[in-house]
């Protein structure tokens, strides 16, 4: 019997319940793991700092004049968008971490255990999670530092609640590559390629009426515009329906193409 049927049957023979079981022992490991290298915390903590920071200070001027205000309403504009960040920031981070599971054998042992090979993507996106939600505290503690107000505290949950949505969508993309790909290098080169042109090609730095047509037309149907006008309007005021509802299905479409092609590649790897 071939090593994939083998998988696949291991896999017929655990009840949901075990699945339970095996996708909590995985991220308690993983968390264990955190604890044994908090090095690893690194950029949960300063990038919603090094960010907040450079785009209040450097752009704040400039951009919040086109927004009717200064420094002050580019700060309630560009929070909201910055966490819409943190989940693909973090979703990247999962696949350059399990691809370099792979590397280091760590992958080999799961896949020798009679685990479900599906506990093992699950935990890995649960534990990137709760680093998402540890990022956006910090992201939330500097914005209000800043001058955020935080004046709808249920749309601030909302809009958290649809970044954790969106970035484990994005995290099966990820999770793709990184058991595709060679090297976690090259995990973190395309993902550069695909999320540079999304972040800086939607509504999250800057209002999209000053750009050109054609960039404007991507914009639209870019999901980070979405998230980060959802959130916008979630935790600012103003429209927020269609935008959430856009994300939502987003979300739907990534995960119900990208969790089973991740799952698929992982239990075949050979």
């Amino acid at each position: 019997m071939s090593a994939a049927a083998t998988t696949l049957t291991t896999d017929a023979r655990i009840s949901l319940r075990g699945h339970l079981r095996h996708t909590g022992a995985l991220v308690r490991r993983n968390l264990l793991w955190i604890r044994q290298d908090p090095e690893s915390m690194f950029d949960a903590v300063l990038f919603p700092v090094i960010f907040t920071l450079l785009f209040v200070y450097v752009f704040g001027g400039s951009i919040g004049q086109s927004l009717g205000g200064g420094q002050e309403a580019y700060v309630q504009y560009v929070v909201p968008g910055l966490m819409a960040m943190m989940g693909m920031n973090m979703a990247q981070g999962v696949g350059t971490g399990f691809n370099q599971d792979f590397n280091t054998g760590v992958m080999d042992r799961f896949r020798s255990l009679p685990i479900g090979r599906g506990s093992v993507l699950f935990a890995k996106i649960a534990v990137e999670l709760m680093r998402m939600l540890f990022a956006t505290v910090v992201l939330t503690i500097v914005g209000v530092l800043v001058g955020f107000d935080i004046t709808n505290w249920a749309g601030l949950f909302a809009a958290v609640g649809l970044s954790a949505v969106f970035g484990s969508a994005l995290m099966w993309v990820f999770l793709t590559l990184g058991v595709v790909m060679k090297n976690a290098q090259s995990v973190q080169a395309m993902g550069f390629l695909v999320l540079m042109p999304l972040q800086f090609g939607s509504s999250i730095f800057a209002p999209t009426q000053s750009m050109p047509g054609w960039l404007q037309n991507f914009t639209d149907y870019n999901p980070l515009s979405s998230l980060a006008d959802a959130a916008r309007g979630l935790m600012v005021g103003g429209p927020a329906a269609d935008d959430v509802w856009m994300t939502l299905a987003w979300s739907a479409a990534l995960t119900a193409v990208m969790a089973p092609v991740a799952i698929h590649k992982f239990r075949t790897k050979s």
